[in-house]
């Protein structure tokens, strides 16, 4: 039995809520954080902060973004929550966007058969918790941007967790990639004003929309905060239990994409050589070959390397004058 078959035929039921795989987002408790360990950032465009989530924005410094910012107490069976905060009441402009993102894997999404007549629904399911109250939106949509499904939600109390769910119907036209390059991308709207991009909720469009017409804008306010949680995409109608996944599991799936200090010291290959070299497996295997930062030493007080070679799987360095070399690497194979 298929896994989109095995979960709709559970989905609403008793033992809906044990069945592991459901969730198609990666740290959707948001408990992963290794880029900046809890510390509060600036949304800068195209930048990842919390593990997967990425935040895009036509202007830098309008919203910062932090693991459990404002200290508020999360909905119960949460420990964390991504928080947004704006930094100034900032009129969005008609070219201008903020959005928090998600793209989920290709190879993830296969079985849901999207741009075939078989695709099968998805419900979207979230904990929210903003200043402001209104009307938010978002969009899921294709790798190629040609696809897209705005959907609304409410937020009726102030500074209140609410729970979201929303029931998508399979695309049934369209290319959605089955490979390791973006399948879904998952969208919540933080302020657009750029007209196409937004549409009308609830129907599937061929177009670039992220949100909907006449949305809260949280840039629009000075101080107003956004926080969110528990954000989970699976197969079915019906929103089932989060999915809380053991910590070093969320750590592993978050590491396919990025992991941080990878340390890795090269000697002399041998007593008479020239080169010294050394190497380091990763703890999970990348999606793909990534790119690396060398941030430190990795605690030796010792020459640069010449050269750093990555790979899915591991990082070799080298130093032609055979000096002992070292070096702390994060490396990034994000989508």
């Amino acid at each position: 039995m298929s896994r989109a078959r095995d979960i709709a035929d559970l989905a609403g039921s008793a033992d809906a809520g044990g069945l592991t795989g459901r969730n198609l987002i990666i740290n959707g408790a948001v408990r992963i954080d290794q880029r900046n360990a809890g510390a509060s950032v600036s949304c800068d465009s195209n930048v990842y902060s919390l593990d997967r989530w990425q935040h895009v924005v036509s202007q830098a410094s309008k919203l910062t973004v932090q693991q459990n910012a404002g200290a508020v107490t999360p909905p119960v069976g949460f420990t964390n929550y991504m928080g947004f905060t704006s930094t100034s009441a900032y009129s969005v402009g008609t070219t201008e966007y903020f959005y928090v993102q998600q793209s989920i894997e290709g190879n993830n999404i296969a079985d849901l058969a999207w741009g075939t007549a078989s695709a099968a629904s998805v419900t979207l399911s979230f904990r929210v918790y903003s200043s402001l109250t209104g009307t938010f939106g978002g969009s899921l949509q294709n790798s190629a941007k040609t696809r897209s499904y705005p959907f609304t939600y409410t937020i009726s109390s102030a500074n209140t967790w609410t729970t979201i769910n929303i029931t998508v119907s399979g695309d049934t036209t369209g290319t959605w990639l089955t490979t390791n390059s973006t399948g879904i991308s998952v969208i919540f709207g933080l302020g657009i004003g750029l007209t196409s991009l937004l549409g009308t909720a609830g129907a599937w469009a061929a177009a670039d929309y992220r949100s909907v017409t006449g949305a809260t804008s949280v840039v629009g306010t000075n101080g107003a905060t956004f926080y969110i949680t528990g954000v989970q995409l699976e197969v079915g109608e019906t929103a089932t239990p989060f999915e809380h996944r053991s910590y070093g599991e969320e750590l592993a799936l978050c590491q396919r994409y990025f992991q941080t200090d990878i340390r890795v010291i090269g000697w002399n290959i041998s007593t008479n050589a020239a080169t010294s070299a050394g190497n380091a497996s990763y703890p999970t295997t990348m999606r793909t070959t990534p790119t690396g930062t060398r941030t430190g030493t990795g605690g030796l007080t010792s020459t640069a390397p010449d050269n750093v070679y990555y790979s899915p799987s591991n990082i070799v360095i080298y130093n032609s004058a055979g000096n002992i070399c070292s070096g702390a690497y994060d490396v990034d194979a994000e989508l």
